[in-house]
């Protein structure tokens, strides 16, 4: 086995030796851009670029993505800025922005923590709860276009996969109000 890799190696050293500068930097610019990250990158896109359709279709013609940031990250009980800001992975002020702007549009509320009167919590008001069950309608069509096109068993399998390498690596993804959904 050790073999194979050292004549490997020695092939690789000479075709690179005799491919030109150009063909050099085209395979480079393959292997940045055609990666497990960029598929994942463009699959995302994709997948929310349907789900934003679908809401304005629904009649959130105000909703962008950039709020999703909130969200899916706001849990199923009020949380503070602080926390929101934390999981999204942006700053206080970037979150602060985006809050004002969805309390303005009604889908959130903002309301002196009763614990820490000098905090805030967050919570969605009836519209911004309508949208989240809207937005759960838009998803499961997605995923249904998905199945339809890539077989449901494969759509399921790579779900699992990633929910697998997800756990496996310890990625902190979700609010803590909904780490143990299967519990209650």
């Amino acid at each position: 086995m050790e073999m194979l890799s050292e004549k490997a190696a020695v092939y690789s050293q000479e075709t690179e030796v005799t491919k030109t500068t150009a063909e050099r930097n085209q395979d480079i610019a393959y292997g940045l851009s055609n990666n497990l990250s960029r598929l994942l990158r463009e699959f995302s896109r994709d997948f929310e670029r349907r789900i934003w359709h679908g809401l304005a279709a629904r009649g959130y013609p105000d909703v962008r993505p950039s709020h999703s940031a909130v969200f899916a990250n706001l849990g199923m009980g009020a949380v503070r800025v602080t926390g929101l800001a934390e999981r999204a992975q942006v700053t206080q002020q970037a979150m602060g922005k985006m809050l004002k702007e969805l309390e303005r549009m009604g889908y959130v509320a903002r309301d002196i923590d009763s614990g820490d009167k000098r905090a805030k919590e967050i919570k969605l008001t009836e519209r911004g709860i309508k949208l989240a069950q809207d937005c759960l309608q838009v998803l499961q069509e997605v995923e249904a276009d998905y199945a339809a096109k890539v077989g449901a068993d494969e759509l399921n399998a790579l779900e699992e996969q990633l929910r697998s390498v997800v756990d496996k690596l310890a990625l902190d993804y979700l609010p803590e109000s909904w780490a143990n959904t299967e519990d209650g």
